[in-house]
């Protein structure tokens, strides 16, 4: 026999549909419903009805092979083969994390398109694939940061199975793997959540409506169901952790917060499974207590996005100084990032017009991800650019060597390694009409207002921006799509290969710049970093040049002094002792 249950505690009738029947399920203490019924087999569908409306997936469903419209498919977890028992994954101090979006990362747009070209990850270097959200979104394609049905890999991507398959070809190739997860919101169309339960509370809002219930009456149970869904992908789907999407937007207000009881939770499940597991945050606040040990006051997650280090990286080289940039673009707030975690720890914001972050005394680099680009940093500009549109084959260099030997856990996103010319566009595929009218308006007057042509901005439902956004993987037969992959491999390998680069103490870092002749050099122990940002050749003095005479790398050659180092024009050198 097999026992559903479904939390519904305002319905007054629940009945599950089930083969050619509706039958009604029984109501328990605290809002659940139960019904047993004979034995579910692997792949039957089933659905729930709510006070006569319906029928409605399960909230808590594991496949949707119809789209979130349709019926919820029973999954057996126990069917699938897996061949990683003995597989323990890389320390993320040691790691270097791509960045993929499976839709668009091979032409086939699934899981097993994606198991085709991890070869190419390996030989680059990489250590971790984060996956973008692969959760039971609307339609075909879709950044996934609108899924509804949370448990449920999204269909067209390939399903359970499928998903199964590439987490274990990733371990068989020596690769970790994260999943993005959206715990804020959910997206409008098939989110049925609200007709269960109290899922949601009007008593704050959020860019995307009513917050998710955290912290209200009934919030047990819908905390439950949040760390049930986060416990299911590290425990059934085998990831070996999760990145979570926007945690600024998560709001609880309870003594132990949602993040420090997931993490709690996710430290149980490491002891149970004898497996490393991590939590990684993105988050807006600077605020360390996230990322500090529980026993120190913290959460106790594993690290976070570092948007200070990006922020300050891309409108250093790109002089870009709209939004959010406003408050960077000089080397000093590049150097407060690489010797202090964040550039904003309690210094007032320009861009926020008040103070903002808090200092992260003490922590190591490894609690934080750097990076040039990532999904939304392309993907949330008009035209989707790339660094790769916006800077020269020199400063991309640069910015590569300025991530891949920072003290932070360097993050590529899909091609960047290559410097992709394909954009990264903001898509979907709304079945809904209108709600697919009110995405393409709201993109229009959204750029609009920082002076785009409305008729400029890719329509987000048309298919041609989908595919437009897919990368071309035939650009690493022409010579400068190969000379910067070439860079990348070079760079990694003398991450994972020099000592001085393990050695994550922020306090051990100094930086001399000229913002004027625009050069800095970065100073770590036995290894320094020199960079030259101006359009001419540089010849930088700083008194730690000295003894640094091995040089191992640069683009193009480096030339040594004495205590100084002739750079022609956006350029780099890494020397050592």
């Amino acid at each position: 026999m097999t026992l559903l249950t479904v939390w519904a505690p305002h319905a007054r009738r629940v009945e599950l549909e089930y083969g050619s029947a509706r039958r009604p399920m029984h109501r328990q203490e605290g809002g659940e419903w139960r019904l047993e019924v004979p034995q579910l087999a692997h792949g039957e569908d089933y659905a729930f009805h709510l006070d006569g409306a319906g029928p409605f997936p399960d909230p808590r469903s594991r496949w949707q092979p119809q789209g979130v419209h349709g019926p919820s498919r029973w999954v057996d977890h126990g069917r699938f083969e897996w061949n990683d028992r003995d597989w323990q994954p890389p320390p993320l101090a040691a790691a270097v994390i791509a960045e993929i979006h499976v839709g668009t990362f091979t032409d086939e747009g699934s899981f097993d398109g994606v198991i085709d070209r991890l070869d190419h990850l390996v030989d680059l270097g990489i250590t971790h694939v984060e996956l973008m959200p692969v959760q039971e979104f609307p339609g075909e394609r879709g950044w996934g940061y609108d899924g509804v049905n949370l448990f449920a890999p999204h269909h067209a991507y390939g399903g359970p199975d499928g998903l199964k398959r590439l987490v274990d070809a990733c371990h068989a190739r020596g690769l970790a793997v994260l999943l993005d997860a959206v715990y804020n919101h959910l997206g409008p169309e098939g989110n049925h959540l609200g007709r269960f339960g109290p899922y949601f509370t009007d008593a704050y809002r959020t860019p995307w409506g009513d917050a998710v219930n955290f912290d209200r009456a009934h919030s047990d149970a819908v905390r439950r169901f949040f760390l049930d869904n986060a416990l299911m992908w590290l425990r059934d789907y085998r990831f070996d952790g999760l990145r979570i999407d926007a945690v600024h937007a998560i709001v609880d207000t309870s003594a132990i917060h949602f993040l420090e009881e997931l993490a709690a939770e996710v430290r149980r499940l490491e002891a149970e499974t004898g497996r490393h597991r991590v939590l990684i945050a993105e988050s807006d606040l600077n605020d360390p207590r996230l990322i500090r040990p529980v026993e120190a006051g913290g959460y106790g997650l594993d690290a976070q996005w570092n948007d200070d280090f990006h922020h300050a990286l891309h409108a250093l080289l790109t002089g870009e100084r709209d939004g959010y940039y406003a408050d960077f673009g000089t080397i000093g707030h590049l150097e407060r990032v690489l010797t202090r975690g964040y550039a904003y720890d309690g210094v007032r914001s320009v861009y926020r017009g008040r103070r903002h972050g808090r200092p992260a005394t003490g922590l190591p680099g490894r609690r934080f991800v750097g990076c040039l680009q990532n999904h939304d940093q392309v993907g949330n500009r008009a035209a989707g650019e790339r660094s790769s549109h916006l800077l020269s084959a020199g400063l991309l260099k640069v910015g590569a060597a300025l991530v891949l030997t920072a003290p932070f856990v360097p993050l590529l996103f899909q091609g960047e390694e290559w410097g992709a010319k394909t954009p990264f566009l903001y898509f979907t595929d709304h079945p809904d009409p209108d709600l697919g009218e009110a995405v393409r308006k709201g993109r229009r007057e959204e750029f609009a207002a920082f002076g785009w042509d409305p008729e400029r901005i890719p329509d987000p439902q048309d298919r041609a921006t989908f595919e437009r956004s897919r990368l071309d993987w035939t650009e690493l037969d022409r010579a400068e799509h190969a000379a910067l992959l070439a860079w990348h491999r070079k760079l990694i390998a003398l991450r994972r290969s020099h000592p001085a680069f393990a050695d994550d103490r922020l306090d051990t870092i100094r930086v001399c710049f000229d913002e004027q002749q625009r050069w800095l050099i970065v100073l770590r122990p036995a290894v320094i970093v020199a960079c030259n940002l101006a359009g001419g050749d540089r010849r930088l003095h700083c008194a730690q040049l000295a003894g640094h005479r091995i040089l191992l790398a640069s683009s193009p050659d480096a030339a040594l002094d004495g205590e100084a180092i002739a750079l022609p024009a956006e350029s780099v050198a890494i020397l050592a002792r």
